[in-house]
């Protein structure tokens, strides 16, 4: 098969690779319908995440199941899933808590802008649309493997409820789809924070009701000045930055909650600031799994179209020049056909 390897910062190749085989009774194979870049991929393409020695890529997929291992029963060769960045079994402890991004059994994708890959933990992470569903929604059921599911964790952790205030830091995909969860839980003034035309244009599709161009503390002070001085009930944190982190901690109303959803880098939160703020701070990575059948569900059905973060489709075979694209913001998001 072919897929996608990164040798060094910006030095991604579609090479040819070993076909994915069952190693375990749990796993399964699936032929990949579309993947994608991930922003969370451009960490190690920019040198910010160390990369060691060539390794493939990507952590979003939806696909064709071509084979199972012999305990997995849940889904069956020819059926069409969609699975997690996070793989898990769905039935360890942290799993039946509801947080199966922290499975005991977890193991993170890393291989799927590819042909083909190996899915562990098949049984509790895949699951299986009634039908193949018209390729309409296969862009929106990618997004729902990690960007709209991590959005959707991001209004969830922060506590995003009927009535409330949303804001939402980062206008990446996963900011984006943020929104469009701050909406659908019941958000009554959704502000994004956001200086790209383009992504402040589909913000405001998805939802938004306000956007901030302003950063740092100047965003700060748009947010307070939005709210009549006070700040929001929730604060969706979609970047990982120090800055992006910090803004959202600062934009929080005493009592709020902040979602905490992009990957640290180089983040340290003070703890004497947190205890007097009454800011309460929750994240990590998403429990994709626990929300897949209801994302599912809103995209057939048409509530949602998280798909359209994807701005930019290439054939699989030019993932390099998709990672270029959006390392120098000319797309939000790269889909890639196989």
């Amino acid at each position: 098969m072919r897929g996608a390897v990164i040798h060094a910062p910006g030095d991604v190749r579609f090479e040819t690779l070993e076909d994915p085989k069952i190693l375990q009774p749990t796993d399964a194979i699936i032929r990949t319908a579309v993947t994608c870049v991930c922003g969370s991929d451009l960490w190690p393409y920019r040198g910010a995440e160390p990369i060691g020695d060539p390794r493939p890529m990507g952590h979003e997929y939806v696909g064709f199941v071509e084979a199972v291992g012999s305990d997995v029963t849940s889904v069956r060769p020819g059926q069409f899933v969609v699975g997690s960045f996070a793989t898990s079994d769905n039935t360890c402890a942290n799993c039946r808590n509801g947080f199966p991004s922290n499975c005991l059994r977890r193991e993170f994708m890393s291989t799927c802008q590819a042909d083909y890959v190996r899915i562990p933990n098949a049984q509790g992470t895949l699951v299986a649309t009634d039908e193949v569903p018209d390729q309409k929604f296969w862009p929106g059921l990618l997004a729902v493997s990690d960007v709209m599911g991590t959005g959707w964790w991001a209004a969830d952790a922060a506590g995003v409820g009927p009535g409330s205030t949303a804001v939402v830091v980062g206008d990446g995909a996963v900011g984006l789809c943020a929104v469009i969860a701050a909406k659908e839980l019941g958000a009554e003034r959704i502000i994004a924070m956001s200086r790209h035309e383009s992504r402040r244009k589909l913000a405001l599709e998805f939802g938004a009701t306000d956007i901030v161009t302003e950063r740092g503390d100047e965003g700060v002070a748009r947010i307070k000045e939005l709210t009549g001085g006070i700040g929001a009930d929730s604060v969706l944190e979609c970047v990982g930055t120090a800055e992006a982190v910090r803004q959202a901690l600062h934009s929080a109303r005493p009592g709020g909650n902040v979602g905490f959803v992009g990957v640290p880098h180089g983040v340290a939160v003070d703890g004497q600031e947190l205890f007097f703020s009454h800011v309460g701070l929750r994240g990590g990575p998403a429990p994709v799994r626990r929300y897949l059948p209801d994302l599912i569900d809103r995209v057939l059905e048409g509530r949602i179209d998280p798909g359209k973060v994807f701005d930019l489709t290439l054939p699989l075979d030019r993932v390099a020049e998709g990672y270029r694209a959006m390392d120098e913001r000319r797309a939000i998001k790269t889909l890639l056909k196989p």
